[in-house]
């Protein structure tokens, strides 16, 4: 596992991990549930998310977790729309 540049990117990281562990195999989240469990709903959002997908591509890249949309596993950097984690199997 790769070592957090700062706190907050670490504390996102827990947050995803934590979240994912909660659910049932195979079930996913939201990366927002992620932000807000570490920023909270008040602030600038846009700047907190922007900064939860870099933890998720790092995850990514480590194999850890894989990024979904409609229940299958997509490429992250091609994707519109919402999107949805799941810890990899």
């Amino acid at each position: 596992m790769t070592q957090a540049k700062d706190p907050e990117e670490g504390r996102i990281r827990e947050a995803i991990i934590e979240l994912l562990e909660k659910r049932d195999p195979g079930k996913t989240i939201c990366p927002s549930e992620a932000s807000r469990a570490v920023f909270g709903t008040k602030g600038n959002e846009r700047e907190y998310m922007d900064r939860t997908r870099d933890v998720v591509r790092e995850m990514v890249g480590e194999g850890a977790v894989e990024v979904c949309q409609r229940g299958e596993a997509v490429d992250m950097d091609a994707v519109k729309g919402p999107i949805r984690l799941r810890k990899k199997s």
